[in-house]
C-alpha cells in the first residue's frame, strides 16, 4: 500500500492548475516578489506566535504556575498516537 503525500488534500494536477492560474493572473515577473512577500509574512507570523508563547510562559513562571506539565501532556499525547498507530496497523482507510 503506497500512500501519496497530499498538501491540504490537494493533488499534483490541482497544484499545477492553481500555479497556472496564478501565473496567468499575476504574470511570471511578479511571482518572485509575491513569494518573497508571502515568505516575509509567514516569518512575521511565526515570530509573533513565538513571542506570544514566550510571554505566556514568562508570565506563568512569574506567577508561580508550573509550566512543565505541558511537556508531560505532549509526551502522553505522543505515546497515545504511537499506541493508536500500532493498534490500527494496516487497517488504514484509503482516500
Amino acid at each position: 500500500m503506497i500512500l501519496q503525500p497530499t498538501f491540504l488534500f490537494i493533488s499534483g494536477p490541482e497544484i499545477v492548475v492553481i500555479l497556472l492560474v496564478v501565473v496567468m493572473v499575476f504574470g511570471a515577473d511578479k511571482l518572485p516578489e509575491i513569494a518573497r512577500g508571502l515568505g516575509k509574512g509567514m516569518r512575521t507570523l511565526k515570530d509573533a506566535t513565538n513571542d506570544i508563547k514566550h510571554e505566556i510562559t514568562k508570565s506563568a513562571e512569574d506567577h508561580g504556575i508550573d509550566t512543565s506539565i505541558t511537556k508531560d501532556v505532549k509526551k502522553e499525547i505522543e505515546k497515545v498516537k504511537d499506541d493508536l498507530e500500532d493498534f490500527t496497523g494496516s487497517v488504514k482507510r484509503k482516500f
